[in-house]
């Protein structure tokens, strides 16, 4: 058995494929392989008890050792022959073809304003609150006091869906939800994803971003919100802008204004973007009495702001983008000249 099995080790290591271990397989576990057959040949009648026990127990360990060594043994030249065929198909290093650059990132235009504006926000004592972009008719119009039957729906009654639900047309729609959460004082911004039905041009998309203000507390007046408006665009532009507070109706707050910025485009002149050398960038006013009984604040008590700053035109003055289509291209290109971040 001693001279067997160094045989039997010594052939197993030179089995270099499948076919080779299945030959030193049978060569002495097969039917009339050497293991098998000194257990046939032996005459156990010359042998004592002992003998016999002891002679027993050792070709069982022999056979044993066999057949777990041709098992690990057919599992080994099995991967070999694997990777052999994957190394026959794969695709040949070139080590003379250049090198693939790594780029660091970017982050796309509008994030970058929307992130300058939530710290600018927080610092200034507001949350960064967001809603759903599918909004229930609810939100959406009737608590922001409009009507089914208020004309101010005809610009923005426009992509509803099969269950009565629609695509958020404003920020807006999260004002009554965060006054029904949060009660008064509330400070808090709104920033989010939009959509309206519009005739798409250098400054009009039907897919837009926006970010929402409110401010509720007690003696509220439309002296704090123009601090805060000028506060706002100090930060974000870095320099003088000159803007515009005019006269505008928006059926969730009373009085309502139009805040302007002068288009840094063109100094004013008047371009493709803007038109008249004015981009209307931030509706405004006091919150409607109505909307906060829709959020259950008492209007004897509290008072409050809302705007809504259009972050997609923020955007493209604050970067010098002539066309908004440019932002929602999905152009690499466009979006590699901005920075990696804030």
């Amino acid at each position: 058995m001693k001279d067997i099995r160094e045989q039997f080790l010594a052939d197993l290591a030179k089995a270099g494929t499948p076919r080779d271990v299945e030959e030193v397989r049978v060569r002495y576990l097969g039917r009339k392989g050497s293991i098998t057959t000194l257990a046939k040949t032996t005459d156990f009648s010359k042998l004592s008890p002992d003998e016999k026990r002891q002679f027993g127990q050792q070709l069982n360990d022999l056979k044993r050792l066999a057949e777990e060594e041709i098992a690990r043994a057919a599992e080994a030249v099995k991967d070999m022959a694997g990777r052999a065929s994957q190394a026959k198909t794969a695709p040949k290093l070139d080590l003379t073809v250049p090198g693939t650059g790594h780029s660091v990132g970017c982050l796309h235009p509008i994030t970058l304003v929307q992130m300058e504006l939530e710290r600018i926000f927080q610092g200034m004592g507001f949350m960064v609150l967001t809603g759903p972009e599918v909004e229930v008719e609810h939100y959406n119009f009737d608590s922001l006091n409009i009507p089914s039957d208020h004309p101010a729906r005809d610009m923005q009654d426009t992509f509803w869906l099969t269950n009565g639900m629609l695509m958020r047309t404003h920020t807006s729609a999260n004002q009554v939800r965060a006054l029904e959460r949060f009660g008064a004082p509330m400070r808090a911004i709104f920033p989010g994803r939009c959509f309206r039905y519009e005739a798409i041009d250098a400054s009009h998309e039907n897919t837009f971003y926006q970010l929402e203000g409110l401010l509720v507390d007690r003696g509220i007046s439309v002296a704090n919100l123009i601090a805060v408006m000028k506060a706002l665009l100090s930060q974000v532009f870095h320099r003088d802008v000159t803007v515009r507070l005019r006269p505008g109706f928006f059926p969730f707050v009373e009085p309502g204004f139009e805040l302007d910025l002068q288009c840094v485009l063109c100094g004013g002149q008047g371009c493709s973007t803007c038109g008249d050398g004015w981009i209307e960038l931030i509706p405004c006013g006091l919150v409607h009495p109505r909307v906060l009984e829709y959020g259950g604040i008492d209007t004897s008590v509290f008072s409050g702001f809302a705007f809504g700053l259009g972050l997609t035109r923020l955007a493209m003055m604050k970067f010098g983008v002539p066309d908004i289509r440019l932002f929602n291209s999905g152009d690499v290109r466009f979006y590699e000249q901005f920075p990696a971040a804030v």
